[in-house]
């Protein structure tokens, strides 16, 4: 991942599913269900705070020097229902943009040993495409159903 930046447009273009998504969507067409627990705001609202995670381990990064992955457990997904629910879908679809943009210009800009380091770490912290387009997925394929 040193030198490969394939991850650019990946994660752009998952970033512009996003806006496509925010942009074409009914207030309704946010609360669609997708899967069991969720609605398309709630999978948007999940995209922003687990953006906003490797923006954290971006933000620690800068304070300490070296890469810090703080555990978070799976459970976190199931313990923030209550507060995905919560959130107007449409402010969810912004939070998810929002995030997903920041992040895309955090990590384009990153040192490219930095960007090893937090591939090493986890390769999806660097490939954020990989986990926007399997949400992104479930949502459009719910909203065809």
């Amino acid at each position: 991942m040193n030198g490969d930046r394939s991850f650019v447009e990946r994660n752009r273009a998952e970033t512009a599913r996003i806006r496509d998504l925010a942009e074409r969507l009914s207030d309704e067409e946010f609360l669609h269900p997708v899967g069991e627990h969720w609605t398309v705001g709630m999978a948007l609202a999940h995209l922003a705070f687990w953006d906003a995670r490797v923006l954290a381990v971006l933000d620690a990064y800068e304070r300490q020097g070296k890469i810090v992955v703080h555990d978070i457990d799976i459970v976190v997904n199931d313990i923030l229902l209550p507060t995905w629910a919560a959130i107007p879908p449409r402010e969810a679809a912004r939070l998810a943009l929002e995030t997903a943009e920041e992040l895309d210009k955090r990590l384009e800009l990153l040192a490219p040993d930095v960007r090893a380091q937090l591939a090493e770490a986890s390769q999806r912290f660097v490939m954020r495409a990989m986990h926007r387009g399997e949400h992104l997925n479930e949502v459009e394929e719910a909203l065809r159903a």
